[in-house]
């Protein structure tokens, strides 16, 4: 996207993109570890509606320092990937 600045390094400033990214797999892995939850709880046979009601109610998770360290790696990865592709054209 080239309207939207890239992150600067010298400050720790995320961009938009940066900052998309890192919610966007928050959600997902919150709403994963809640499938598997619901998975374990079936399986179980500890289907009560309080604990329904309970995993209805669990806040998700904030995001964490080893879920930004995560999204920086692959952002790196796929930035390194996008150099080799414009180097090998």
């Amino acid at each position: 996207m080239p309207h939207i600045p890239k992150i600067d390094r010298k400050n720790g400033r995320m961009d938009a993109r940066d900052r998309l990214i890192i919610a966007l797999y928050a959600q997902l892995k919150a709403e994963r570890q809640t499938r598997e939850t619901l998975e374990w709880v079936i399986r179980n046979g500890g289907l009560s509606t309080d604990v329904l009601e309970a995993i209805a109610a669990d806040p998700v998770p904030v995001v964490t320092s080893d879920d930004v360290a995560a999204v920086e790696k692959i952002v790196a990865l796929d930035e390194r990937r996008r150099r080799k592709l414009q180097s090998h054209n």
